[in-house]
Protein backbone atom coordinates (compact mmCIF):
# COMPACT_ATOMS: atom_id res chain seq x y z
CA UNK A 1 0.00 0.00 0.00
CA UNK A 2 0.96 3.73 -0.82
CA UNK A 3 2.12 5.58 1.98
CA UNK A 4 -0.52 8.00 1.14
CA UNK A 5 -3.19 5.60 1.80
CA UNK A 6 -2.15 4.37 5.28
CA UNK A 7 -5.26 4.95 7.43
CA UNK A 8 -3.95 3.42 10.79
CA UNK A 9 -0.71 4.13 12.35
CA UNK A 10 0.32 2.30 15.18
CA UNK A 11 2.85 4.24 18.03
CA UNK A 12 4.73 1.48 19.61
CA UNK A 13 6.97 2.40 22.41
CA UNK A 14 10.61 2.74 21.48
CA UNK A 15 11.62 1.53 25.05
CA UNK A 16 9.23 -1.38 24.47
CA UNK A 17 11.16 -3.83 21.83
CA UNK A 18 9.51 -6.72 22.75
CA UNK A 19 6.18 -5.70 21.21
CA UNK A 20 7.91 -4.53 17.75
CA UNK A 21 7.43 -7.33 16.23
CA UNK A 22 3.65 -8.23 17.34
CA UNK A 23 2.99 -4.69 15.82
CA UNK A 24 4.63 -5.36 12.28
CA UNK A 25 1.64 -8.18 12.36
CA UNK A 26 -1.44 -6.21 13.33
CA UNK A 27 -3.41 -5.01 10.86
CA UNK A 28 -1.67 -1.61 10.97
CA UNK A 29 -0.96 0.20 7.72
CA UNK A 30 2.18 2.10 9.31
CA UNK A 31 4.00 1.36 12.07
CA UNK A 32 5.41 4.29 13.93
CA UNK A 33 8.41 3.33 16.48
CA UNK A 34 7.85 5.90 19.39
CA UNK A 35 10.96 7.56 21.16
CA UNK A 36 9.57 11.03 22.13
CA UNK A 37 6.66 11.20 24.84
CA UNK A 38 6.14 7.34 25.03
CA UNK A 39 9.66 7.24 26.55
CA UNK A 40 11.26 8.88 29.68
CA UNK A 41 13.69 11.29 29.16
CA UNK A 42 16.18 9.00 30.75
CA UNK A 43 15.09 5.83 28.80
CA UNK A 44 15.32 8.15 25.48
CA UNK A 45 19.19 7.26 24.30
CA UNK A 46 18.57 3.08 24.92
CA UNK A 47 15.37 3.11 23.20
CA UNK A 48 16.47 5.17 20.29
CA UNK A 49 19.12 2.03 20.19
CA UNK A 50 16.46 -0.30 20.28
CA UNK A 51 14.81 1.37 17.24
CA UNK A 52 17.96 1.67 15.64
CA UNK A 53 18.92 -2.18 15.70
CA UNK A 54 15.22 -3.48 15.05
CA UNK A 55 15.72 -1.12 11.47
CA UNK A 56 18.65 -2.75 11.21
CA UNK A 57 17.65 -6.01 11.13
CA UNK A 58 15.18 -6.20 8.76
CA UNK A 59 12.27 -4.08 10.33
CA UNK A 60 10.36 -1.47 8.80
CA UNK A 61 8.48 1.52 10.13
CA UNK A 62 8.45 5.73 11.01
CA UNK A 63 9.95 6.53 14.03
CA UNK A 64 8.25 9.42 15.78
CA UNK A 65 11.08 11.89 16.97
CA UNK A 66 11.63 14.36 19.17
CA UNK A 67 10.86 18.42 18.36
CA UNK A 68 13.11 20.29 16.69
CA UNK A 69 13.10 22.40 19.67
CA UNK A 70 14.35 20.05 22.02
CA UNK A 71 18.23 18.29 23.34
CA UNK A 72 17.01 15.14 21.54
CA UNK A 73 16.19 16.18 17.83
CA UNK A 74 19.84 16.19 16.36
CA UNK A 75 20.98 12.79 18.32
CA UNK A 76 17.32 11.03 16.78
CA UNK A 77 18.16 12.63 13.13
CA UNK A 78 21.84 11.24 13.64
CA UNK A 79 21.18 7.77 14.45
CA UNK A 80 18.34 7.00 12.14
CA UNK A 81 20.21 8.52 8.63
CA UNK A 82 20.88 5.81 6.41
CA UNK A 83 18.96 3.07 8.21
CA UNK A 84 17.47 0.82 5.72
CA UNK A 85 13.79 0.17 7.34
CA UNK A 86 13.77 3.91 8.42
CA UNK A 87 10.21 4.90 6.23
CA UNK A 88 9.90 8.53 7.16
CA UNK A 89 9.42 10.40 10.79
CA UNK A 90 6.78 11.39 12.83
CA UNK A 91 8.33 15.15 14.08
CA UNK A 92 6.99 15.79 17.58
CA UNK A 93 5.35 19.05 18.06
CA UNK A 94 5.88 21.02 14.85
CA UNK A 95 5.33 24.60 14.84
CA UNK A 96 6.96 25.86 11.45
CA UNK A 97 7.88 25.13 8.71
CA UNK A 98 11.41 25.81 8.91
CA UNK A 99 11.17 22.79 11.47
CA UNK A 100 10.32 20.69 8.53
CA UNK A 101 12.92 21.55 6.64
CA UNK A 102 15.58 21.23 9.47
CA UNK A 103 14.54 17.74 9.71
CA UNK A 104 14.50 17.07 6.41
CA UNK A 105 18.53 18.83 5.91
CA UNK A 106 19.46 16.18 8.64
CA UNK A 107 17.79 13.57 7.77
CA UNK A 108 18.97 13.22 3.86
CA UNK A 109 18.04 10.99 1.19
CA UNK A 110 13.81 10.51 0.47
CA UNK A 111 12.77 9.64 3.89
CA UNK A 112 8.85 10.83 4.84
CA UNK A 113 7.96 13.48 7.18
CA UNK A 114 5.42 13.75 9.15
CA UNK A 115 4.22 16.92 10.74
CA UNK A 116 2.22 16.47 14.01
CA UNK A 117 0.72 19.20 15.20
CA UNK A 118 0.02 19.93 18.82
CA UNK A 119 -0.21 23.18 19.71
CA UNK A 120 -2.10 26.28 19.15
CA UNK A 121 1.36 27.84 17.15
CA UNK A 122 0.82 24.73 15.22
CA UNK A 123 -2.27 24.97 14.60
CA UNK A 124 -1.92 29.17 13.37
CA UNK A 125 0.72 28.34 11.48
CA UNK A 126 -0.46 24.47 9.90
CA UNK A 127 -0.72 25.88 6.41
CA UNK A 128 2.64 27.24 5.57
CA UNK A 129 3.49 23.83 7.66
CA UNK A 130 1.16 21.56 4.88
CA UNK A 131 3.09 23.99 2.01
CA UNK A 132 6.60 23.12 3.27
CA UNK A 133 8.74 21.47 0.61
CA UNK A 134 9.34 18.24 2.52
CA UNK A 135 5.93 17.77 4.43
CA UNK A 136 4.51 14.47 3.41
CA UNK A 137 1.67 14.71 5.77
CA UNK A 138 0.10 16.24 8.64
CA UNK A 139 -0.93 14.40 12.11
CA UNK A 140 -3.34 15.65 14.72
CA UNK A 141 -1.53 15.52 18.22
CA UNK A 142 -4.86 15.95 20.15
CA UNK A 143 -3.73 15.57 23.62
CA UNK A 144 -0.98 17.68 23.64
CA UNK A 145 -2.82 19.96 22.00
CA UNK A 146 -5.69 19.76 24.89
CA UNK A 147 -3.10 20.62 27.29
CA UNK A 148 -2.11 23.35 25.40
CA UNK A 149 -5.14 24.96 24.67
CA UNK A 150 -7.18 23.87 27.49
CA UNK A 151 -9.73 23.02 25.11
CA UNK A 152 -12.35 20.42 25.43
CA UNK A 153 -12.43 16.77 23.85
CA UNK A 154 -15.82 17.09 22.89
CA UNK A 155 -16.48 17.22 18.86
CA UNK A 156 -17.55 20.93 18.75
CA UNK A 157 -14.65 22.01 20.89
CA UNK A 158 -12.01 20.21 18.17
CA UNK A 159 -13.97 20.96 15.19
CA UNK A 160 -12.00 24.29 14.55
CA UNK A 161 -8.67 23.05 14.33
CA UNK A 162 -9.33 19.30 12.70
CA UNK A 163 -11.09 21.67 9.67
CA UNK A 164 -7.78 24.24 9.79
CA UNK A 165 -5.82 20.91 9.15
CA UNK A 166 -7.91 19.35 6.81
CA UNK A 167 -7.95 22.74 4.71
CA UNK A 168 -4.41 23.42 4.57
CA UNK A 169 -3.48 19.58 3.54
CA UNK A 170 -6.38 20.35 0.64
CA UNK A 171 -4.42 23.38 -0.74
CA UNK A 172 -1.17 21.68 -0.21
CA UNK A 173 -1.92 19.00 -2.09
CA UNK A 174 -1.52 16.63 0.72
CA UNK A 175 -3.37 12.92 1.56
CA UNK A 176 -5.96 13.58 4.07
CA UNK A 177 -4.45 14.21 7.80
CA UNK A 178 -4.03 11.56 10.60
CA UNK A 179 -6.33 12.15 13.28
CA UNK A 180 -5.36 11.55 17.31
CA UNK A 181 -5.55 8.27 19.16
CA UNK A 182 -8.41 6.86 21.49
CA UNK A 183 -7.22 6.57 24.80
CA UNK A 184 -10.12 4.42 25.93
CA UNK A 185 -10.40 0.70 25.00
CA UNK A 186 -13.83 0.44 24.87
CA UNK A 187 -14.69 -0.47 21.28
CA UNK A 188 -17.79 1.84 20.66
CA UNK A 189 -16.26 4.50 21.69
CA UNK A 190 -12.99 3.91 18.99
CA UNK A 191 -15.95 3.37 16.44
CA UNK A 192 -17.73 6.94 17.45
CA UNK A 193 -14.35 8.48 17.53
CA UNK A 194 -13.11 7.15 13.58
CA UNK A 195 -16.25 7.50 12.38
CA UNK A 196 -16.45 11.45 13.36
CA UNK A 197 -12.63 11.62 12.18
CA UNK A 198 -13.69 10.67 8.77
CA UNK A 199 -16.79 12.78 8.86
CA UNK A 200 -14.05 15.32 9.04
CA UNK A 201 -12.33 14.51 6.38
CA UNK A 202 -9.20 13.10 8.34
CA UNK A 203 -8.48 10.13 6.49
CA UNK A 204 -6.31 8.28 9.11
CA UNK A 205 -5.82 7.88 12.46
CA UNK A 206 -3.41 6.91 14.99
CA UNK A 207 -3.40 3.86 17.17
CA UNK A 208 -2.11 3.35 20.91
CA UNK A 209 -2.94 -0.41 20.49
CA UNK A 210 -2.00 -3.14 17.90
CA UNK A 211 -6.19 -4.54 18.53
CA UNK A 212 -7.24 -1.25 17.05
CA UNK A 213 -5.86 -0.26 13.81
CA UNK A 214 -8.25 -3.40 11.94
CA UNK A 215 -11.18 -1.50 12.88
CA UNK A 216 -9.95 1.92 12.07
CA UNK A 217 -8.94 -0.04 8.81
CA UNK A 218 -12.38 -0.95 8.38
CA UNK A 219 -14.46 2.46 8.88
CA UNK A 220 -12.01 4.61 7.18
CA UNK A 221 -12.51 2.59 4.17
CA UNK A 222 -15.41 3.24 1.21
CA UNK A 223 -18.14 1.01 2.48
CA UNK A 224 -20.49 -1.48 0.12
CA UNK A 225 -22.94 1.57 -0.08
CA UNK A 226 -20.24 3.82 -1.21
CA UNK A 227 -19.02 1.43 -3.93
CA UNK A 228 -22.60 0.49 -5.00
CA UNK A 229 -23.02 4.67 -5.11
CA UNK A 230 -19.96 5.16 -6.81
CA UNK A 231 -20.42 2.63 -9.46
CA UNK A 232 -24.16 3.49 -10.22
CA UNK A 233 -22.76 7.00 -10.48
CA UNK A 234 -19.82 6.17 -13.24
CA UNK A 235 -21.55 3.73 -15.28
CA UNK A 236 -24.60 6.10 -15.62
CA UNK A 237 -22.20 8.99 -16.48
CA UNK A 238 -20.43 6.47 -19.41
CA UNK A 239 -23.87 4.90 -20.09
CA UNK A 240 -25.03 8.32 -21.37
CA UNK A 241 -21.93 8.82 -23.48
CA UNK A 242 -20.21 11.81 -20.64
CA UNK A 243 -23.31 13.76 -21.10
CA UNK A 244 -23.38 16.22 -18.74
CA UNK A 245 -27.00 17.19 -16.85
CA UNK A 246 -26.92 20.07 -14.68
CA UNK A 247 -23.87 21.34 -12.31
CA UNK A 248 -23.85 18.54 -10.17
CA UNK A 249 -23.07 16.41 -12.43
CA UNK A 250 -19.77 16.78 -12.30
CA UNK A 251 -19.21 16.87 -8.36
CA UNK A 252 -21.12 13.51 -7.92
CA UNK A 253 -18.39 11.92 -10.58
CA UNK A 254 -15.10 13.33 -9.19
CA UNK A 255 -16.58 12.15 -5.56
CA UNK A 256 -17.44 8.66 -7.08
CA UNK A 257 -13.65 8.50 -8.87
CA UNK A 258 -12.52 8.87 -5.28
CA UNK A 259 -14.57 6.57 -3.51
CA UNK A 260 -13.42 3.79 -5.82
CA UNK A 261 -9.31 4.66 -6.26
CA UNK A 262 -9.43 4.67 -2.29
CA UNK A 263 -11.32 1.13 -2.73
CA UNK A 264 -8.60 0.02 -5.33
CA UNK A 265 -5.89 1.09 -2.75
CA UNK A 266 -7.41 -1.02 0.13
CA UNK A 267 -8.15 -3.59 -2.17
CA UNK A 268 -11.80 -3.92 -2.20
CA UNK A 269 -12.04 -3.62 -5.99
Amino acid sequence: MRPHDARSWLLVPGAKPETFEEAAASAADAIVLDIEDAVAPEQKPEARDNVVKWLNNGGRAYVRINDAESEFWRDDLEALRGLPGLTGVMLAKTEDASHVAETAALLGDDKLIVALIESAVGIENVSSIAKSESTFRLAFGTGDFRRDTDIGDDHTAMAYSRSRMVLASRAARLPGPIDGPVVTTETRVLVAETAHSLTMGLLAKICLRPEQTGMVNEILSPTTADLEWAQDVTESFDARGGVIRDGSDLPRLARARKIMTRAKAYGLL
